[in-house]
């Protein structure tokens, strides 16, 4: 057996890092912007900073004013997170655990906003060539981070010889 850390650990310290890293961020921009000590502008050629609330779920579908809809958003979130620790507890490899704990962290950073305010904090808008695409937070991120881990290993998967050949 390999030494090292195990994929669940991994999971669950990249879980944990997403999250830390998700909420501090998110609680540093909404204070910076209410104090008047952040404003909107760029961060980088393709990258403005602008505080948005995201009532709805990716991209703001089935967007949600109201608490009954908040919650129902962020229960749907955490059986989704619960789905994906079970998956995470099965895991062997140590890319499929670091995907998963990714995607954990993401959805519970974005799950504690539902619950505590009603929308999920955005704040990094990306834009190229004149067009906004969309307005996103570390979160969405680790996320997307992770989905894109999980499809790497996918597909490294399909290219690898099957064993005894």
């Amino acid at each position: 057996m390999e030494k090292g850390v195990s994929p669940q650990k991994l999971g669950v310290l990249l879980a944990a890092l997403a999250l830390a890293l998700d909420q501090a961020s998110k609680f540093a921009i909404t204070r910076g912007f209410a104090s008047g000590a952040l404003h909107g502008g760029p961060l980088a050629p393709f990258v403005d900073l602008a505080l948005r609330y995201n009532r709805g779920v990716s991209f703001s579908l089935l967007r949600q004013n109201g608490a009954l809809g908040a919650a129902l958003l962020a229960g749907f979130s955490l059986a989704i997170v619960a789905a994906l620790c079970v998956w995470l507890w099965r895991v062997k490899t140590p890319l499929t655990g670091a995907a998963l704990g990714l995607i954990i962290g993401g959805a519970l950073g974005n799950a504690i906003d539902r619950a505590d305010d009603g929308a999920v904090v955005d704040f990094l808008d990306l834009h190229a060539l004149g067009r906004h695409f969309f307005v996103f937070n570390l979160a969405d991120a680790a996320i997307s981070a992770g989905v894109a881990l999980l499809i790497v290993e996918g597909l490294a998967a399909e290219w690898r010889p099957a064993k005894g050949q």
